[in-house]
């Protein structure tokens, strides 16, 4: 079992070594010591990274024996020193991630009694899934804002965290959150006295380090509630890009930041009343074809009419609306919005037409690579315009 120094300092970023052994891999060369200060994989939180005789080391795992094998892009030698050195900015940023999550799920424990079920530890955010004991996958928004409040007022307490292999009577009388789920070689972590949970993992000597704590979301996922957030420099480079992003908002809508609810609102409902105003214009000029469509509509061998049209510039609903007068009319009415890849199609019929229009849509742009279907009077669905008109004009004519 190799010796593993971050265990008794987390901050040990240099330290000399054995090379115990060397093997060849694929993408590089596993590298075992006799100590080490490299975090492995393990418990959501990833490997740390650096340098080892000079190697890069590209990544860190640990084998059912304890053993942690160091992957690195160039042989060492056996029975050798070597000196290691671990990348601090990125082991100090898991250590606030990690020390950030156990405040989390202590909090939404105490609140809510959720019970957190492990950890990821992404490269920009990490996510916690929790399994509240209604079995809902949601808390209102209010409920958020206070778990976060709390948990960045412990922060600012710059509580005391505690990382120890504690005795049979200390893991007796700890205050855990959870049972561990193994049964030897425990190890706990305590915050002040308001977490307290086994944990493998590195953290930083106290809860100020960790410096902030933000909830970016929270939401269903496989029957639980995942929790997304971001904690230290994470957190505060999220505030710098958010800020920045609001900024250049307000500067595009020449208003001040706290006005930006408003100035969007107000922007959004000039856009849609612009839409509809753009829609009822387009109808409009597509009833003003009509007349001429139904004039020139073809008589089919049973003697019903029928129109097929590519309607260009009308959406869905004008769709919809021109095809109801025309079918209103009296016509089969087949209806495209453009001729190309993507179009909308809507195919309708007067009540008893012999012919199916849910049918008929799906058996004509389907082999097009579109797709629809509906009822016997009236189908939507979207393709290759001009071709699937063509192909069910075809098969109403023949």
């Amino acid at each position: 079992m190799t010796e593993r120094l971050y265990y008794a300092d987390p901050y040990l970023t240099h330290f000399s070594a054995t090379v115990l052994a060397c093997r060849p891999e694929r993408n590089g060369y596993h590298v075992l010591l006799d100590r080490s200060a490299f975090y492995p994989t393990s418990g959501g939180q990833p490997y740390d990274t650096g340098t080892l005789g000079g190697r890069q080391v590209l990544d860190v795992s640990v084998d059912k024996g304890g053993k942690i094998w160091h992957l690195v892009d160039g042989p060492l030698e056996p029975d050798s020193p070597v000196e290691g050195h671990v990348d601090w900015p990125r082991r100090f940023d898991h250590m606030q991630q990690h020390a950030g999550e156990h405040m989390l799920a202590g909090v939404i424990w105490h609140m809510l009694r959720g019970h957190t079920i492990g950890l990821h530890l992404g490269a920009e955010d990490s996510t916690i899934d929790v399994e509240l004991p209604d079995g809902s996958m949601r808390v209102e928004e209010d409920v958020l804002l206070e778990i976060e409040e709390r948990v960045n007022r412990q922060i600012q307490q710059d509580l005391p965290i505690r990382c120890w292999f504690p005795t049979p009577e200390e893991l007796e009388a700890a205050p855990l959150r959870k049972r561990p789920a193994v049964s030897d070689h425990i190890r706990l972590i305590q915050v002040g006295d308001v977490e307290c949970v086994a944990c493998g993992g590195t953290h930083p000597s106290s809860s100020g380090q960790i410096g902030l704590l933000k909830i970016l979301d929270a939401r269903p996922s496989r029957g639980k509630m995942r929790v997304r957030f971001v904690c230290g420099m994470r957190a505060f480079r999220q505030f710098q890009k958010s800020h920045a992003l609001l900024d250049q908002a307000a500067r595009v809508l020449s208003t001040a930041m706290e006005n930006l609810p408003g100035a969007v609102k107000a922007l959004n409902d000039r856009l849609h009343e612009a839409e509809r105003a753009l829609r009822a214009q387009r109808l409009s000029l597509a009833l003003q074809d009509a007349p001429a469509l139904m004039e020139n509509a073809l008589t089919l061998a049973a003697g019903s009419r029928l129109i097929a049209h590519v309607a260009e510039g009308l959406d869905r609903d004008g769709l919809v609306e021109l095809a109801r007068y025309l079918t209103g009319q009296g016509f089969i009415t087949l209806l495209a919005n453009a001729k190309e890849e993507g179009a909308a199609l809507l195919f309708s019929a007067p009540e008893g037409t012999p012919a199916d229009m849910g049918r008929l849509l799906s058996a004509c742009v389907k082999p097009l690579g579109g797709k629809g279907g509906g009822k016997p009077d009236f189908a939507q669905g979207a393709g290759p315009g001009e071709q699937v008109l063509k192909a069910a004009m075809a098969h109403l004519t023949a």
